[in-house]
Parts: C-alpha cells; structure tokens; sequence
C-alpha cells in the first residue's frame, strides 16, 4: 500500500487492502463451499454407502481441478500408490511403519526429480492431508483400530473427503465414515460453519492489511535500530499466524460444511471441531502450548502415531524424531525445517526445566497447566505467577524470533534454496541467535538444578 501518513494511510485502508483481500478470499473458495454443502445434503438421503463414497471422490477430484488443475495427477498418483501397498501388505502388522517410509520417499523424490518446486508446493497442503490420512489408516490398521483394509472406493472417499481435501484438517477413518451417516441439519451446526467462516475471513484481512502495517500505523511505536529489528519480527510473526488461523478456521469451515468434526454424547452432538486456537498461541503459558495448539488436529495424529511409537527411545528422541518427521510432512525447506527442529529443541529443554523446577519447588511450573485438585503445595502464589509469567515472556520471545523468517519475500524464493536459506541466517543474525542462546541457558540452568 506504499508509504503514507498514518491519516492518508486509515483513509485508503479499506479500499486498497481490506475489500480486496475478502473478496479475493470468497472468490477462491466459494465454489468449494457449494460442494461440500451439496455433498453434506446427498449424504442425508438415505444413499447406498458406495454412491456416498462414489459422491466425495467425485467432489474432491473436482475441488483439486479447480486449485491445482492438471498438476493434481501427483496426489492422485500418491494415494494410488498407499492403498496398492495396504492391498499388498495387508497380512501385515507394520504396516505404519513402512508406509511412513514410502510417503516420505515420495514427497522427497516430488520435491527433488518430479516436478518444479513452485507446482509442487502449492500443492503441499493436499499432499500432508493425504500423507496423513494414509499413514494414520496403516497404523490403526495394525492396532486392530479398524478392522481390515477398506475397499477402493472406501479408502479413496476417505482420502479425497471433499471438506478436507485442500485445506485440512487430518481426521481419521472412522470420523469420516461417521460424516457419512449423514446427521441431521442443526441450528448449531449452521452456526458453527457461519462462525468458523467468519473467523477465517477476520483472520485473513488482518494477516494481509493489519499485521504487515502494525508499527506505526496501528501502533505507533518507534525505536532505536535494534528495536525496530524486532517490531519488524513481530510483524511478520503476526502475519505468518493469522495466515495459520485463516487456513485452520477455513478447514473447520469446510469439514463441518461436509459432516465432519462432531462429537456425540449420548443422543446430543456437540459440532466442536478446532483446528487452531489462537489465544493459546498469542498469550502462551509454553512453547508447548503453542505446538500442541498450532494445528490441534496435526497435533493429535503426530503424538497418536509418531511421538508415541518413538516414546520407547526416550522423551528428547520421540520429540525430535516428531518434530523431523512434522518437517519431512511440510517439505523440503530450511526456513521450515530450521523453524521445526530449533522448536523440537525449545520445548523440551522448556519441559525438562519446567519440571524440575516443580519437583524443587512444590508448585505448579508445568508446561501444561495443572488440575485443581494437583499434589502441588504452591498454586496460587504471587512467586507461582511470575516465574509463570516469566516463561510466557519466554514463549512470546521464541515465537517472534522463530517468525521472523517467515515474510512475504520467502514466497519468491522457494526455488532456490540457497537464498532461502540465507534469508533464515540473517534474519536471525540480526536478532542476535537470541532464542538459540537463550534455549541453551535454559538447559545450563536445567543441569545445575538436576
């Protein structure tokens, strides 16, 4: 929007950024929307449950035409291949296993031979939902989950779900065949799609109009060199997370849209899914509140199925082979992988450190917050909430340096690794390596105590 008074800047504010930027985001989706509402009405008329299976793979081919045109062929070539390797080691009992492996394979072997970096990364999103959908299956196979393979038709309406085929979120095999029963229409599922839209749209504008143009136009903050480092950090952070929420309530949008994200208790179903959650994030208690909070359900499957099957190797090993195999998901990027694996180190010297402090302290220090009725003696003191409040600081200084890298600059040059990763050292270099040094006094004071 260039560079303006603060005046000229709040007058041209709602023509130049924040009306384009919302009707470019319908324009992109709207059709979308239509199907995974045309499917959800299909599904309540009492269909066979192949013609329901036949109707989502039909509507998720449709929906990745219309974002990745004929450059879909790749995730259709990778679904392909997980269930001809589930036919084929279907008397197998590691099956996760191994078909972790060959995804990875084929996600690296996408982005290094197969096709332009570019192409391939718009379309990295439905890849991860597939990869993650696969996988899952595998190892819920092995663990008696579900009962046996499922046909064709059933394994590709579970992977091209139309609500959650381009935008996420992961949801399990069993979740999607209880999508399909096709549930009444509800008030309070209306609601929570119209919510979940509105959401992702306030997100979107302030990702795009608010969050790049936060000092000093919004707040009118300036400072010495160093400090102008960080409020520019604290700019691109804000952008890259409310970007996050936008994809986060936007896949909510389309999976409650579709059937998908209830719970049932008892005869009462609770339309409750959550992708991210935002404030956990922005005022954090942890780092690991914040990874856990991120994306809830990428979370969930990468405690369920990788963080625990490495839990046998020990807590720093599962966390660090969590936080490799999150970055293998993602692609092959420094900026991305630097950000996952520096976040794998943070939060367990966070936990360690948390924890023995709690042990010598009696008090509640956890990374997670305690239940009301812990064996902690200090709960509520005074002391309690400032060494809490302390490591929120912390949480919030790590957040802004790890987002530092993240700027609308590293879109241009994602084929080129060498600038991005350049991009990444230097933009830590001018913070100082603060997080990196910081994470290290953390463990220095974690072995004094031990």
């Amino acid at each position: 929007m260039g560079v303006f008074s603060r005046q000229k800047f709040f007058q041209e504010l709602p023509h130049g950024c924040l009306l384009p930027t919302a009707q470019q985001g319908l324009e992109q989706v709207w059709q979308l929307l239509v199907i995974c509402l045309m499917c959800r009405l299909l599904w309540m008329l009492g269909l066979p449950s192949f013609v329901k299976h036949l109707c989502t793979v039909a509507g998720g081919f449709y929906t990745l035409y219309l974002f990745f045109e004929l450059h879909m062929i790749w995730v259709v070539l990778l679904s392909l291949l997980c269930y001809l390797f589930l036919f084929l080691c279907r008397h197998s009992t590691i099956r996760g296993t191994f078909l972790s492996i060959t995804v990875l394979i084929y996600l690296l072997l996408g982005e290094l031979h197969m096709m332009d970096t570019t192409n391939w990364h718009k379309m990295r999103g439905s890849q991860m939902v597939v990869a993650m959908k696969a996988i899952s299956l595998a190892f819920d196979l092995d663990r008696g989950v579900v009962a046996s393979v499922p046909s064709p038709i059933e394994f590709m309406g579970y992977i091209y779900f139309v609500g959650t085929i381009i935008f996420g979120p992961w949801i399990s095999f069993n979740s999607y065949k209880e999508a399909l029963e096709g549930r009444k229409l509800s008030l309070a599922w209306l609601l929570k799609a119209s919510i979940s839209w509105l959401k992702s749209q306030i997100c979107l504008v302030v990702s795009n109009c608010v969050a790049p143009y936060l000092f000093p136009y919004f707040i009118p903050v300036y400072g010495d060199k160093l400090l102008r480092r960080w409020l520019l950090a604290y700019e691109n952070t804000m952008s890259f997370h409310f970007s996050n929420y936008f994809v986060g309530y936007l896949g909510e949008t389309t999976a409650t849209l579709a059937g998908a994200g209830f719970t049932e208790e008892k005869e009462n179903l609770k339309w409750d899914l959550s992708v991210s959650k935002p404030l956990n994030i922005e005022f954090p208690r942890s780092m690991l509140e914040v990874v856990t909070s991120w994306n809830v359900p990428m979370s969930h499957f990468l405690h369920t199925y990788v963080f625990k099957s490495a839990l046998k190797f020990g807590t720093f090993t599962a966390i660090m082979v969590t936080c490799i195999a999150s970055a293998l998901l993602h692609g092959l990027s420094f900026h991305l992988g630097a950000v996952l694996i520096s976040l794998g180190f943070i939060t367990y010297v966070e936990h360690v450190l948390r924890k023995r402090l709690a042990a010598v302290f009696n008090a509640c220090l956890l990374s997670r917050k305690c239940q009301p009725n812990c064996n902690h003696q200090n709960k509520k003191k005074l002391w309690v909430f400032l060494i809490n409040l302390a490591f929120s600081g912390l949480a919030l200084l790590h957040l802004i340096y790890l987002g530092s890298v993240f700027n609308s600059s590293v879109d241009y040059m994602e084929e080129d690794e060498d600038e991005i990763t350049n991009h990444t050292i230097q933009k830590w270099s001018e913070l100082s390596w603060t997080s990196h040094w910081a994470t290290f006094s953390c463990w220095i004071l974690y072995r004094l105590i031990l």
